[in-house]
């Protein structure tokens, strides 16, 4: 189910979003670096809330096959303005209902979205459906309770139409990714953005 008033936002916020998160390019690129042994030439991967592709172009050139998906159609637009390449596609779907088939992909790739999703339960199933067995789960999220600044942050998101509906701290958001069939193989915190991040890595249990 989609949530249409966080996608107004996200559908306004869309031409802005890619300078935006340019300040944070580093914070960026050290959660593509956990990510990146984990992939290879071999894989196919699948990317929700890809937003403006951030992460898509920087990881895609290690990967056989990326599809970057967004529920917004503006954040694809965006994305594909940068750029599309023989192995990097994006196309507009809901995380939550899937169009793919079972057991597609070596991995999925769902960054900072799970807490501003009101359902990331039906997120998580999904995710859990198309990957194949002991498939690979990157799933780098904002853990608000872990910042200092996070009331602050989290009042000036409000004011600018943003919704919030999770708040995990990093045991919590271990216990949350576990209860859907996977099993953490790795989660390290990154500092420097709107508030820690841990780049969960976990592989899904067949």
């Amino acid at each position: 189910m989609i949530d249409k008033s966080n996608k107004k936002f996200w559908d306004k916020f869309a031409k802005l979003y890619a300078p935006f998160m340019k300040k944070d390019k580093g914070v960026y690129d050290e959660v593509c670096e956990y990510i990146i042994p984990y992939l290879n030439k071999d894989m196919n991967v699948l990317e929700l809330a890809c937003g403006s592709g951030q992460l898509s172009f920087s990881l895609s050139k290690h990967a056989k096959n990326w599809i970057g998906t967004d529920f917004s159609e503006q954040m694809i637009m965006e994305a594909k303005k940068r750029g599309e390449y023989e192995n990097l596609t994006f196309e507009t779907a809901d995380a939550t209902s899937l169009s793919f088939p079972n057991e597609k992909f070596d991995c999925v790739l769902i960054a900072n979205a799970l807490h501003i999703m009101p359902k990331p339960d039906e997120a998580m199933k999904e995710i859990y459906r198309v990957l194949k067995p002991n498939g690979i789960l990157f799933a780098p999220t904002f853990l608000w309770i872990e910042g200092k600044q996070r009331k602050i942050i989290k009042n000036l998101m409000s004011i600018l139409g943003f919704k919030m509906y999770h708040e995990w701290n990093k045991e919590e958001f271990e216990d949350f990714i576990e209860e859907y069939g996977f099993s953490t193989v790795e989660m390290k915190l990154v500092y420097g953005g709107l508030a820690p991040i841990g780049v969960m890595i976990a592989k899904k249990i067949s």
